[in-house]
């Protein structure tokens, strides 16, 4: 799987009548590694519809593109994969209609459940909340750093943090080791999609850069 570090969630009720195919365009123009469709209150056609566009943004910026919850959109689209939650279909079921090839990330919100997603062949684990946010209202609040680190010292695949990530608590959360850190309104609401993006992701390769001279 590509290496990524900087993981871009799309909410429309965030970005100020932009559609989701417009903030991954300007998320991926400031250096997005990934960006993830997720739509929790549009229909089918238009949840393919916006996929279909981003497809064709992230082959043009040669950057990934997730599709959240639903493999049929994620296949029709030609995603590079699709990210399930806890109440999604299980990841042994929706491999068996995704290639080899495709992506499966899995939302865990504990140790036991991450080593679960391990063991049915996630291929990254969302990590969070690990801090309170109210742009996902079924999250599990503040898990915290601790939580987050136990995590990633138990398995061997990618973690991704997400959950309240901002500017003013992303350096604690990169010390981690994470692989990645994914964010929403900290990109999504801002005025412009692509200097937010650009900035969050100078932090996380500079704190990156740092991590490893330690």
């Amino acid at each position: 799987m590509a290496v990524f570090r900087l993981y871009v969630i799309t909410d429309r009720g965030l970005s100020h009548g932009l559609s989701e195919s417009e903030v991954a365009r300007l998320a991926y123009s400031g250096g997005a590694d990934v960006v993830q469709l997720r739509m929790k209150s549009g229909c089918g056609r238009e949840i393919l519809e916006q996929a279909v566009i981003i497809r064709k943004y992230a082959s043009e910026y040669r950057k990934m593109f997730i599709v959240n919850d639903r493999v049929d959109i994620a296949l029709l689209s030609d995603a590079d994969g699709v990210h399930l939650g806890q109440t999604d279909i299980p990841i042994k079921e929706a491999r068996k209609l995704l290639s080899d090839g495709k992506i499966i990330g899995k939302s865990v919100h504990s140790l036991e459940e991450a080593i679960t997603a391990v063991d049915d062949g996630a291929d990254y684990l969302g990590v969070g909340s690990i801090f309170a946010t109210a742009t996902k209202e079924d999250a599990k609040q503040h898990l915290g750093l601790k939580t987050l680190m136990s995590i990633k010292d138990a398995v061997d695949i990618p973690v991704v943090a997400i959950g309240g990530i901002n500017m003013n608590n992303i350096t604690s959360v990169v010390a981690t080791g994470v692989e990645a850190i994914a964010v929403v309104s900290a990109v999504v609401s801002e005025d412009d999609i692509m200097e937010a993006t650009k900035r969050i992701k100078d932090l996380v390769a500079t704190e990156n850069r740092e991590s490893r001279k330690i």
